[in-house]
This record gives structure tokens, C-alpha cells and sequence, in this order.
């Protein structure tokens, strides 16, 4: 689980950049952006993959992301991250128990709200990559490496719809030989997502156990 957990929200510091990015990924990174902060909200389907080094894991799970402005819901098999940008709540099935934190506003983690901001221009350097095709669509593919060489992924491979501008494929590889692909498979612009998902409700999980971090 922590590694599912882990490979969700990872870390980068912006440090001074050894190299320059690459202008034509800028601009579709900057389309997406902008494209998705049009959005009142969002859902997205989307299938994890979880390749271990040398073979050790070779796991799949599906999920639901709803993001709306800074906060986000994310469901797997029996689990659930949720974030109304104040406080996160963890919440992991097989024990029924939910970790409660506060949300760093300084903090480098990439989280599903934030992948849709321009998070990239602090935290790495960027190449656009040659087109691919795939199931009839076309994806822009960009290389992107942490600025900070320290951390356990060196490396993040976005794919991006053309025609739509939204994410279809996130891939990111860890020093360690772990790789972790998210394909998303629907996405819904502007989708029915009131506030109350971005809460975590004891009362829904009877006898949860609370750990409270802040």
C-alpha cells in the first residue's frame, strides 16, 4: 500500500536549473494548464500499473480522481486520499483507519490538483518528445527530469491528448526500478462534484480508527 501511496505524491525542490527546457513542451504543458483551470471541476477513470524492479510486482488498480480548484478525491481498491487543501484524510480499508494531516502550502509533492497547475516549471526540466498514435489518438509525449537529482524518481513521462489537451498518460520511474503507469481511460470536464467529497466523514466508516497527525 505505501508504495501505491508513494508513488502518488512524490517530492521535487526547485533548485537552480542546469539546462534549459524546451519551448514546444512548454506550450503544451501551458495549454493543458490553462485548459483544465477553465474547468469548475473534473472526474477522471484512470488504471494504475505497478511494475517493481526486475519484475517483483506486476500489479494493476483502478481508480476515480474528482478534483475541484485546489481540492481533490482520490479512490482505489480500499483506499481513499482526500484533500480540501487544509487537511488530508488517508484512509486505508483493510485496517479501517484514516491518517489525518495538515496540507503544507510550501510543499513540492505533486498531487492530482496540482498536476493540473504549472507545477513543472518549478520542479523540472522538460523535452518534448516525437509524437505517438494510439486507439486513434494522437499524444504529445514529454520527458520530464526532477531539477532536484536527490529524489527517488528521476524521471516522469506525460502524455498529452492533442486534440483535447488533457492527460492521457502519466508514467514515472523511480531510482529504484519501480515504475508506475497511470492511464487515464475517462475524463469528465465540469463534472457534478459538490464540496462534501472533500471531506472525510467518520460516520460513513463505523468504528474507524482516527490517526491524527496535525
Amino acid at each position: 500500500m505505501g508504495m501505491l501511496m508513494g508513488s502518488l505524491v512524490f517530492s521535487g525542490t526547485a533548485q537552480s536549473k542546469a539546462g534549459q527546457n524546451d519551448p514546444k513542451a512548454k506550450t503544451v504543458l501551458d495549454n493543458m494548464s490553462k485548459k483544465f483551470q477553465s474547468l469548475k471541476s473534473a472526474m477522471a477513470s484512470f488504471v494504475l500499473k505497478v511494475q517493481g524492479g526486475n519484475n517483483s510486482v506486476n500489479d494493476s488498480k483502478k481508480g476515480t480522481v474528482y478534483l475541484k480548484g485546489n481540492k481533490y478525491k482520490v479512490t482505489m481498491d480500499g483506499q481513499e486520499i482526500i484533500s480540501d487543501n487544509k487537511t488530508s484524510w488517508t484512509y486505508s480499508k483493510d485496517v479501517n483507519e484514516v491518517t489525518i494531516n495538515n496540507v503544507d502550502p510550501n510543499a513540492t509533492a505533486i498531487t492530482p490538483a496540482k498536476l493540473f497547475t504549472n507545477f513543472y516549471d518549478k520542479d523540472f526540466l522538460y523535452r518534448l518528445n516525437p509524437e505517438t498514435t494510439e486507439k486513434g489518438k494522437v499524444l504529445q509525449n514529454i520527458e520530464m527530469t526532477p531539477t532536484d537529482k536527490s529524489k527517488t524518481v528521476f524521471k516522469v513521462l506525460l502524455s498529452v491528448d492533442k486534440k483535447n489537451q488533457n492527460i492521457a498518460r502519466m508514467k514515472i520511474f523511480e531510482k529504484n526500478g519501480n515504475q508506475y503507469t497511470y492511464e487515464i481511460t475517462n475524463f469528465t470536464p465540469n463534472a457534478n462534484v459538490t464540496d462534501a467529497t472533500f471531506t472525510f466523514d467518520p460516520k460513513k466508516y463505523p468504528g474507524v480508527e482516527v490517526v491524527d497527525l496535525r
